[in-house]
């Protein structure tokens, strides 16, 4: 038995979606309320330490972090594999994985926050904002999310997300090509399922063609893999045209900033 604790719109639970659709996999979904937060509820702390989601439970038992429940769910299920064959394959598909958990989470968080999110804590009352803070365990985390509400896309980890992105995109160009059109070997993995649901929401929040506009391996990757059947399902068919239409109008409010930023950083290499 699989249940997933999962929140409206987490794009780290996206990449489990496509992980338990590509594997034809059956469970059932709990939703937590972040904005409630319903992820800090002793029982769900249980599960989760971090008061973070996706989280998921097989047989009665926790596994926390999207990119180890991705591989989890590739051991426990070998139908459809989503991992390479050999050991030096699947380091390849880590680095991918590795990415993600250290610098594109961050910085589509950034840019996400600073273009959307930013606009909900607006509507807060001061003391409702000032709890929000202090939820945030993590100082680091805490620091970031504060000056991505003052000061928006001008946020100097606004400028580090969009470098990171920059150099995202460069090393997919490279792997595309190595790969003949996937990030880890000649085959769709992990590796591209990683991936994903952050290019798509720098898609959604009309930024991504700011970074990949001269690059067409990478247009043609993002082509293939947003229209393969569990993306959709995964993604675009879990989102109202509401949430669609509310991160395109705030990401197009900051898509010249965000050029900007990136012309910036090129500018500096």
């Amino acid at each position: 038995m699989l249940s997933l604790y999962t929140a409206r719109n987490s794009i780290c639970t996206q990449k489990v979606f496509i992980a338990l659709h590509e594997k034809g996999l059956a469970y059932d979904m709990r939703a937590v309320n972040l904005f409630a937060n319903e992820q800090f509820d002793p029982a769900y702390l249980k599960l989760n330490p971090k008061g973070v989601v996706p989280t998921l439970v097989h047989d009665g038992r926790a596994v926390v972090e999207s990119s180890l429940i991705c591989e989890y769910l590739d051991e426990t299920f070998p139908q459809n594999p989503l991992m390479p064959a050999t050991p030096y394959l699947r380091a390849r598909m880590r680095l991918w994985s590795k990415l993600v958990d250290e610098q594109i989470f961050e910085a589509t968080r950034e840019l996400s926050f600073s273009a959307h999110f930013r606009h909900k804590m607006q509507g807060m009352t001061e003391e409702q904002r000032q709890a929000r803070y202090r939820n945030v365990g993590d100082p680091a985390k805490r620091a970031r999310l504060m000056s991505t509400y003052e000061l928006g896309v001008e946020s100097p980890f606004v400028f580090e997300a969009v470098g990171h992105w920059e150099k995202a995109f460069k090393s997919m160009d490279a792997a595309l090509a190595e790969n003949g059109g996937w990030l880890a070997c000649d085959a769709y993995t992990l590796g591209d399922i990683n991936m994903v649901p952050y290019v798509a929401r720098l898609d959604y929040l009309a930024l991504l063609d700011v970074f990949i506009a001269e690059r067409p391996r990478v247009r043609d990757w993002w082509t293939r893999v947003s229209t393969r059947e569990s993306t959709v399902e995964s993604i675009g068919n879990r989102l109202t045209s509401a949430e669609i239409e509310e991160m395109r109008r705030y990401g197009s409010n900051i898509r010249d900033a965000a050029a900007g930023k990136r012309r910036e950083y090129l500018s500096q290499l």
